[in-house]
């Protein structure tokens, strides 16, 4: 037995009782181990191994037809009342729940083997870090928690022989039936129970799971913030480098800004990073908020990455990565994408394993498809990579996917005003998405899906946060995404984007003013370098636009919105709304 911890001993002997496996398996993380595992998921035909010269350590997997994406309608948050869970999330009693889990739990490891992965969330002894063991009937999923997570015999060193500071993370494919699928977390036990899923974000516990909604939990009870943002530094010809944590609904460009390759015209800039989905942040000794990413890998979405998009992501996953429903080319054992560079193998198989073609009717690659591969493969990963106390914030970002609403950028007038911007933020739905183009969609902090408990209260841990630290960073807001009246954007994004980064870090270091309007503090025109960019002047001015009619029309979506939460949304926030309808007025 690799521990003597007895609350581990505890937790596995109930999980061993219950699901009754034939085989228990510790995983230990060591190499020999996951070869071996790996070997025999390709001789089982559950992976494909990858071209060993052109994708050396690769791997290729297939989900269930009706596995391929979180299913937030089966996502549970069960709190000892609804209250509690709050009106974003869908509840249960707990003591219903676990009865309903149980009875799907009850031998449904009989002829399997149970894996036992011990895991850390963040680096090994850093104060941030969080420590869990998942039970898991799916080698697909240890292989994965490798790559995302620290995994073995360092995790149970890190917990020591007597804490019982674990989540405990349950999971079974059980028999994949959708209709008894449950991701289910109980945040007052530290504990996360998923059945009848072998897709990533369902059954990856460490992350959207842990690292967000039992993690927010944590933070609040503890006195820190668990964040659906990307961390990045951004490096000037100089050699400063300025630390921004920002937060983006989906199809906003969230991996694409973490991993941002500066145009040739600011080739002196580089953007390093730290992670590109969730942050740690602390309160400091020093009066500062610091950052970590928890996650020790990225979970990407294939299609559209390549080397025009993201070349960073792209080279992430050229080793030691396992691809999940993309399209499998035989030929040569390498895998394809909508979107990828070169044109598409003539003969290949398809996500769902059919035969397909360059002119089949269908994708080859399914839209949610994904790659695990170890956050060290990135180019521009940061040096601050593994540092045990993460990085020093200058500025929190916000943003959306606005045509006419939001400027490009602007800043909030202070910590309150900047938690209020969080609280409000939106995208406008695009053509990709179900439903109508151009509704307006509220995903405060883009955390709408991911917050662990009441969501006013979550507000409210936010505006407490700002009381903790003398010197917090500042917050904006940008939308990189303005058109013009003829539907085209304004701004060309992607590697530009670094233009509006530099402001702001200008505004952190007080090295330029800005213009009071009634949204907050708007850049002087001049003061974002548009050099060697076709952007005219009233481009420009339209850009930094604010259309108090289209802001007020706004407040009526926020206003209702807000009203969801109830006794629970804070006071401040409903002074916030009022002082900003009453700026737009004048």
């Amino acid at each position: 037995m690799p521990t003597n911890n007895p609350y581990v001993l505890k937790f596995i002997k109930e999980a061993t009782d219950l699901l009754n496996p034939d085989n228990v398996v510790w995983i230990d993380g060591s190499k020999a181990q996951l070869k071996s595992l790996a070997d025999d998921a390709v001789a089982d035909g559950e992976l494909i191994e990858l071209n060993a010269e052109k994708l050396p350590g690769c791997y290729y997997y297939r989900t269930a037809l009706n596995d391929v994406a979180r299913v937030e309608d089966r996502t549970f948050i069960c709190t000892p009342t609804k209250d509690e869970a709050g009106p974003t999330n869908n509840w249960l009693a707990p003591d219903e729940m676990y009865a309903r889990l149980k009875a799907l739990y009850n031998g449904a490891m009989k002829g399997r083997t149970m894996y036992i992965v011990p895991f850390i969330m963040g680096v090994k002894g850093s104060s941030f870090s969080k420590v869990g063991i998942e039970v898991t009937d799916s080698r697909y999923v240890v292989l994965n928690m490798n790559i995302m997570t620290r995994i073995g015999d360092q995790a149970l060193e890190q917990l020591g022989e007597e804490s019982d500071d674990f989540t405990k993370c349950w999971h079974s494919v059980a028999e994949l039936n959708a209709d008894e699928r449950y991701i289910t977390h109980f945040p007052q036990d530290n504990t996360i129970m998923s059945i009848n899923s072998g897709y990533g974000g369902n059954v990856l516990l460490g992350k959207k799971c842990l690292a967000l909604r039992i993690a927010s939990y944590l933070g609040k009870t503890e006195g820190w913030l668990a964040e659906h943002m990307l961390i990045l530094g951004l490096q000037n010809p100089k050699g400063d480098i300025k630390y921004i944590a920002a937060a983006f609904p989906s199809a906003c460009g969230k991996t694409n800004l973490a991993m941002l390759i500066p145009p040739k015209i600011l080739q002196d800039y580089k953007v390093w990073t730290v992670g590109d989905d969730i942050a740690w942040i602390r309160p400091g000794s020093d009066g500062r908020l610091w950052a970590v990413n928890p996650e020790n890998g990225f979970f990407g979405v294939a299609p559209f990455t390549s080397t025009k998009t993201n070349p960073n992501a792209l080279e992430s996953t050229k080793r030691d990565t396992i691809f999940t429903n993309v399209l499998f080319n035989p030929e040569d054992n390498t895998v394809w994408w909508e979107g990828a560079d070169g044109e598409p193998p003539a003969n290949a198989i398809d996500w769902r394993g059919n035969e397909w073609h360059p002119d089949s009717s269908t994708p080859g690659a399914h839209p949610n498809s994904r790659f695990t591969a170890p956050a060290k493969n990135c180019p521009c990963i940061s040096p601050e990579f593994e540092n045990p106390a993460g990085v020093p914030l200058s500025a929190i970002v916000f943003g959306g996917r606005r045509a006419k609403t939001a400027p490009l950028v602007y800043e909030a007038f202070d910590w309150n005003h900047g938690v209020f911007i969080g609280s409000s933020m939106a995208s406008e739905t695009t053509a990709a998405a179900a439903g109508a183009v151009g509704v307006v969609r509220r995903d405060p902090f883009a955390m709408l899906p991911f917050c662990g408990y009441n969501m006013g209260e979550y507000f409210a841990h936010w505006l407490e946060t700002g009381k903790k630290v003398a010197n917090p960073p500042k917050i904006f807001h940008v939308n990189w995404f303005k058109k013009d009246d003829n539907g085209k954007f304004l701004w060309p994004g992607f590697g530009d984007n670094l233009r509006v980064l530099n402001w702001i870090v200008s505004r952190t270091n007080n090295e330029v003013e800005a213009d009071a309007s009634a949204i907050g503090l708007l850049p002087k025109a001049d003061d974002i370098n548009i050099d060697g960019l076709d952007i005219t002047d009233g481009q420009m001015a339209e850009l930094l636009k604010v259309d108090s009619s289209l802001w007020l029309e706004d407040l009526k979506g926020i206003r209702e919105f807000m009203s969801r939460f109830g006794e629970h949304l804070p006071l401040e926030i409903a002074k916030q709304m009022d002082e900003l309808e009453s700026r737009l007025n004048k």
